[in-house]
């Protein structure tokens, strides 16, 4: 049986606890620094189970690698860049070096649909739309898949914050955790039917949510129920995504619409969706658990890919 192995990115070499102090030389961040820890540690850990010796992997312990897949950027284009990439990057490449197998690059973006692709498996068209919901993305576009590559196309999207950065900013400011996504969700369920409105702001496939934040943010000034406020932000995020879909379907005449993302995952947008779009559009959801997924999405494009 053949396992796959996620791994998330790739430069020239492993990076060390040494090289963090230099990228606060550079002005990076703390929260990037803090992502930038996380997976030098859980890389390191990952390698050394990977490298045991080879009388463990005789015992039948471990799986034969096959190939290595690795986001390296947070979309497929040039300047797009996060440090956070560059440690999953770094062991992805030595990995494949050192096993003498292929290694292939994908973005953060593609890793996200590639996954929703595996487990939303009725879609099989090789051109539709996928919108792009999570913490820092808010984007519709369009994709067109072959055998060895994937190309998107951007149709529309948030013209400041994502939608994820809305549900954060209003779950704080009244007082969850962060990230507030599931908690706003459940404290939305106690709102819904004493909803107050917040406007949602499209212009055709493009998206604003910097005005219905202030808005919200109102409202908890003006001691509005939490609840009440909790349920009109999922309403303004379903209601603003569905009218992104709409007109993205008009303009290209394609109706099968892919959703990841780990904002797609909320149970109030999956369920009302479907009734905000016209009933030609298809939409197709993965498994809640690879909403936010991305590496499922490497490894399932490293399995699919032939050999070099």
């Amino acid at each position: 049986m053949i396992h796959l192995l996620p791994i998330a990115r790739i430069v020239s070499r492993p990076w060390s606890k040494a090289h963090l102090r230099i990228l606060y030389f550079h002005g990076i961040e703390k929260p990037f620094i803090d992502q930038f820890q996380k997976h030098l540690d859980h890389f390191s850990q990952f390698f050394r189970w990977i490298s045991l010796s080879e009388a463990v992997r005789a015992r039948g312990d471990l799986p034969v690698l096959k190939a290595v897949c690795a986001t390296i950027g947070p979309r497929s284009q040039e300047a797009s860049y996060m440090p956070a990439f560059l440690v999953g990057a770094g062991y992805a490449e030595a990995l494949a070096a050192t096993h003498a197998i292929p290694y292939y690059r994908i973005s953060h973006q593609e890793g996200h649909i590639l996954a929703g692709l595996w487990s939303a498996k009725e879609l099989a068209a090789n051109k539709f739309l996928a919108v792009h919901l999570s913490g820092g993305t808010t984007e519709i576009v369009l994709v067109e898949r072959q055998l060895t590559k994937m190309t998107l196309r951007v149709l529309g999207g948030t013209t400041d914050i994502s939608a994820g950065q809305m549900v954060d900013r209003i779950g704080v400011y009244l007082g969850l955790p962060f990230p507030a996504g599931p908690y706003l969700e459940e404290l939305a369920r106690r709102g819904r039917g004493r909803m107050v409105a917040l406007a949602a702001a499209v212009d055709g496939a493009n998206i604003s949510f910097s005005g219905p934040e202030t808005q919200a943010r109102r409202l908890v000034e003006a001691g509005i129920a939490p609840e009440q406020i909790a349920a009109a932000v999922e309403e303004c995020i379903a209601e603003s995504v569905a009218r992104m879909i709409a007109a993205a379907c008009q303009n290209t005449g394609i109706t099968d619409v892919l959703l990841v993302g780990g904002v797609t995952a909320n149970a109030y947008l999956k369920e009302t969706l479907p009734a905000r779009v016209a009933k030609e559009i298809r939409l197709f959801y993965p498994d809640p658990r690879l909403s936010p997924d991305n590496a499922v999405g490497c490894a399932y494009w490293a399995w699919r890919s032939p050999d070099d």
